[in-house]
């Protein structure tokens, strides 16, 4: 079943700045009043589902073999809470993305036992932001998010952050800004959050809510890991810019709390994407 956000909230103008990315500003912005309800249950991909359906999903076995795909892993928020890590291991589980933050005021009531257990069952582990162009600054929320729980250690544990790029759930899809300003807000976020961490965020998103809200943009696939979205049997079109993704949501539902993924590779190449 499609577990869906609520969303439709109304939000007000709160402040008005230029925002300056790599000291070219950009066009004037208003930024709203910070909304968070529903972010304890919102998820990665639910405003995905909620836009684009749910159209099936890949056989594992078909899926293994054809694209030599061996690692499963899933990915949790707030919505699944506390999470009995043990038993998803047993059941297949490498590796999980867990939601941290959103935004700069929202930090996850079940991170740290999502986070930290997933660890302590010998998951490989990293966290997501889901990102709101409308509220401040890319660089203000890469901040917020490393200083809540969202950094990297070399360790071979621990996956890059990752900034959850999908439908707005408060109003209009792309958050009221033109692609440009889209595409130079998330390089606002990817430079601080490499500037905190040494890596670069990977990216999740959908080739459509991409291809609608940043014109498509080629600028991020040769420096920030992708984690696509996309709901159905076959991995589909990717978003300008990549050749491959790094990790392929292929389901908001299965035997793993949470979504379902598939990374793109073998157990180490897992490890070496987490060791840098």
């Amino acid at each position: 079943m499609c577990r869906s956000a609520l969303a439709g909230f109304g939000v007000a103008v709160f402040a008005a700045s230029t925002l300056t990315y790599g000291g070219s500003a950009a066009q004037a912005e208003e930024f709203v009043k910070p909304d968070y309800r529903g972010a304890e249950q919102r998820h990665a991909g639910s405003q995905i589902a909620l836009h684009e359906g749910v159209t099936g999903s890949p056989s594992q076995d078909a899926y293994l073999s054809t694209a030599k795909a061996t690692v499963l892993g899933h990915d949790v928020s707030g919505w699944q809470g506390d999470v009995d890590w043990p038993a998803a291991a047993a059941d297949g589980a490498k590796f999980v993305y867990v939601k941290a933050t959103e935004g700069t005021g929202f930090t996850s009531d079940h991170f740290a036992q999502q986070y930290n257990g997933s660890h302590k069952a010998g998951l490989i582990r990293g966290a997501y932001h889901f990102g709101r162009p409308d509220i401040s600054k890319g660089a203000a929320q890469a901040h917020y998010f490393v200083d809540n729980g969202g950094g990297w250690t070399k360790d071979g544990k621990t996956l890059p952050g990752a900034l959850d790029l999908e439908y707005n759930p408060y109003g209009e899809s792309c958050y009221d800004r033109k692609p440009s300003v889209i595409v130079a807000w998330i390089r606002d976020f990817s430079n601080a959050y490499k500037s905190r961490t040494g890596r670069t965020p990977m990216i999740y998103t959908s080739t459509s809510w991409w291809k609608k809200c940043t014109g498509n943009s080629t600028a991020f696939g040769k420096t920030n890991p992708l984690w696509l979205a996309r709901y159905a049997p076959e991995i589909g079109e990717l978003p300008a810019g990549w050749d491959f993704q790094s990790i392929w949501q292929f389901s908001d539902a299965g035997r793993l709390p949470g979504d379902q993924n598939f990374f793109n590779g073998k157990p180490g190449q897992l490890t070496a994407l987490a060791a840098g």
